[in-house]
C-alpha cells in the first residue's frame, strides 16, 4: 500500500486536477488576448509534461525498465491527452482541439526527451 501511495496516487491526484480544470466552463483569465493564448498553451504543455513525469516514475518504480517505462509514459499521457479534449466537447463554453492534444503531446514529448538525455548521459558517465 505505501508502494501505491508513494507512485500511483500522485499520478491519479493530477490526472484529476486536470480532468477537474477540464470541467470548468470558462477559464477566463481576463489577459490580453495574446497573453491569454500563450500562458494557456505554456500551461497544456506543462500539465501534461508533468503527468508523463508522474506516470514515468510510477512504472519505473515499479520495475518496469526504463525504456518501456519511457514509452508506455508518454503513449499513456498521450491517451489522455485525446480523453481530455473528448471530455471538454461535452463541457459548455468549452471546445475539444486537435491543437491541444499536439501541446499536450509536445510537453510530454519534451519530458520523455529530457529523461532519454539524463538517462544517456548517466550511461557514457558510467563507462
Amino acid at each position: 500500500m505505501k508502494k501505491f501511495l508513494i507512485y500511483w496516487l500522485p499520478v491519479i491526484l493530477w490526472a484529476g486536477g486536470i480532468f477537474y480544470l477540464s470541467g470548468v466552463p470558462n477559464l477566463n483569465s481576463g489577459l490580453p488576448v495574446f497573453w491569454d493564448v500563450f500562458w494557456r498553451k505554456l500551461a497544456h504543455a506543462t500539465e501534461f509534461g508533468v503527468l508523463n513525469l508522474l506516470l514515468f516514475r510510477a512504472l519505473f518504480g515499479y520495475g518496469v525498465s526504463f525504456k518501456k517505462a519511457l514509452w508506455w509514459s508518454l503513449i499513456l499521457t498521450i491517451l489522455y491527452a485525446i480523453s481530455d479534449e473528448l471530455h471538454q466537447y461535452f463541457v459548455p463554453l468549452r471546445q475539444a482541439r486537435w491543437q491541444d492534444i499536439g501541446q499536450d503531446s509536445l510537453g510530454a514529448l519534451l519530458v520523455s526527451g529530457g529523461l532519454y538525455i539524463r538517462q544517456r548521459l548517466k550511461k557514457n558517465k558510467a563507462n
